[in-house]
């Protein structure tokens, strides 16, 4: 007799990629031999981690650390482990769980876990790219943990010694700062993160004080970054880097970076460039001038570049602003033509008052009226009045219009062979990796707007699990990519069109509605396509191993 009782069904979806990727780097062996196990646990402390990625990429609008129910949703011990049920993954053990990460030392987690990605699938590491944004919180929080238990020590204990590097665990501030979320009214915290040049992957993440500035923080990051990773990988970031200060922290890596114009120097530079010192790049729409320059004391390649496209932005809206400062400088003329002044010397002096606020206009034919007062002024004396017209400043003008669309990159590579113009340029251009990732985590299908937890120490271990989720992202889009192109086959987008360079959102949303069905002891999947095992053949082993039927 059929009874609902002999019919289980779990959703499996695409959290089988994201399993098989956590599996096939090793993840949940990593944490478990850094965090120990303790006495009689039921789910281990990798194991716990992997749930909060499936949770994190489970593309549900719902904050990451929000466990309760989803876990009885999904083939829990199918995806985590034999033995894994739902309720071992309640708050209590997470908190325990992110509390020991932090203890630890996130940083090392992260790249212990990151460098064998690196490694297992040959990720090169010439070029990484530097970048950071806010993320901020409600609430306040209390700058303590709770008490835990690691490794047979007490936190407290623990705390008052000293890890490997020779420093004990520290929480961030949450406070005001720059808001990258333009909610300067709520605390923040910010996370520096570290891409390769080759995939995106996020290599190193650390999260800092809310109100800390990226022009003291950056040269920092890269110099423990290489330290830490030990390996000669080119530093690429915005131009929170270049900084006097930065340029000579870092006189053991190299670097590429934006110059930012606020510098004198650099300003003049793009404003006094002729458009025959240019070379045309091979980047269609791009050209570029090399110049060779001293700042700080530091020998270094300036490449100024201009780009096409944004030359026609940056003088339409030039344009606007010329226009619109004429317009105002009309008005203001016309008003001060209605003045009486006692004599001619006060008229000039307001005028010439005035016209220093003009930026792109200058005054010319300027006339001084001498007036006397009509029958009905009979009480007032003489008075003057003064007129004048305004032309454009070329002066001003021309070299904001001959700067149109130029930036500036500099490099302390000095050897064109070892890093040529053009590499300069795409390096730069590949800043995005970055920006990608943020954008992703961001996302309100990864996580809430906001974050909701106990202390500073958790937000900073959560942070640490998003880069994670980024990770495993980030490596599995890559390795679909590199599959499709290898073979020269293609998968069909959200229009039907066929494309060799998927996004990992859009691989996800195809196996939607996947699910793991148990009868009378039997397993089988339900809804897994032709489409869906077509699209496995790209991905590793390790995540087609959740797929295959069990007997």
């Amino acid at each position: 007799m059929f009874s609902a009782k002999d019919l289980e069904l779990k959703k499996i979806d695409h959290l089988g990629i994201v399993g098989g990727i956590v599996d096939s780097i090793g993840m949940v062996e990593i944490i478990n031999k850094l965090l120990g196990s303790e006495p009689g646990e039921k789910v281990s402390a990798g194991q716990v981690v992997k749930a909060m990625i499936l949770k994190g990429l489970s593309m549900m609008s719902q904050p990451l650390y929000m466990f309760p129910k989803f876990f009885e949703l999904i083939a829990c011990e199918h995806l985590i482990g034999v033995g894994v049920k739902p309720e071992y993954l309640n708050d209590d053990k997470l908190g325990r769980i992110l509390d020991k990460l932090f203890i630890e030392g996130l940083d090392t987690v992260f790249l212990a876990i990151s460098l064998n990605a690196v490694q297992i699938y040959q990720i090169s590491l010439s070029s990484s790219h530097l970048d950071s944004t806010s993320f901020h919180v409600d609430g306040e929080y209390e700058y303590s943990l709770p008490e835990v238990i690691f490794n047979n020590q007490k936190q407290s204990d623990y705390l008052g010694e000293e890890n490997e590097e020779g420093k004990s665990p520290k929480a961030i501030k949450l406070t005001y700062g720059y808001s990258r979320d333009h909610r300067p009214d709520l605390k923040q915290f910010i996370t520096e993160l570290v891409c390769s040049g080759d995939g995106d992957i996020p290599i190193y993440i650390k999260t800092v004080s809310g109100n800390e500035v990226d022009s003291k923080k950056f040269g920092e990051i890269a110099v423990e970054y290489k330290k830490r990773i030990k390996l000669d990988s080119f530093i690429v970031a915005d131009s929170a880097l270049y900084t006097e200060s930065n340029i000579k922290l870092m006189s053991s890596i190299k670097w590429l970076t934006r110059v930012p114009l606020t510098i004198k120097s650099a300003k003049s530079l793009v404003m006094s460039l002729t458009e025959s010192e240019f070379v045309k790049s091979e980047k269609s729409g791009y050209s570029y001038a090399q110049k060779k320059i001293n700042y700080g004391d530091i020998e270094q390649r300036w490449l100024v570049v201009q780009s096409q496209d944004r030359k026609k932005s940056d003088l339409n809206k030039l344009s606007k602003k010329i226009e619109k400062a004429l317009r105002n400088t009309q008005t203001k003329l016309k008003k001060l033509a209605q003045e009486k002044f006692a004599c001619a010397a006060d008229a000039r002096k307001e005028l010439t008052k005035i016209s220093k606020e003009f930026k792109y206009h200058q005054v010319e034919n300027i006339e001084i009226t001498e007036k006397v007062p009509g029958i009905k002024e009979e009480n007032q004396s003489k008075y003057y009045q003064i007129s004048a017209k305004v032309d454009e400043n070329k002066d001003v003008i021309e070299p904001e219009r001959l700067s149109a669309g130029r930036f500036i990159i500099a490099t302390n590579v000095l050897s064109d062979k070892e890093l040529s113009n053009e590499k300069m340029l795409s390096e730069y251009k590949s800043q995005q990796s970055c920006e990608r990732g943020f954008s992703f985590l961001k996302s309100p299908l990864f996580l809430a707007d906001s974050i909701f937890l106990k202390s500073p120490e958790r937000i900073e271990a959560l942070a640490m699990i998003m880069g994670l989720c980024l990770l495993v992202y980030t490596l599995a889009q890559r390795e679909i990519r590199a599959a499709l192109k290898s073979f020269n086959y293609t998968v069909k987008n959200q229009l039907g069109k066929a494309i060799n360079n998927p996004t990992m959102r859009w691989i996800f949303q195809c196996f939607q509605s996947v699910h793991l069905v148990t009868f009378h002891q039997k397993t089988e999947f339900l809804n897994l396509t032709s489409e869906m095992k077509y699209i496995l053949l790209f991905l590793p082993e390790a995540c087609r191993n959740y797929y295959r039927y069990i007997s």
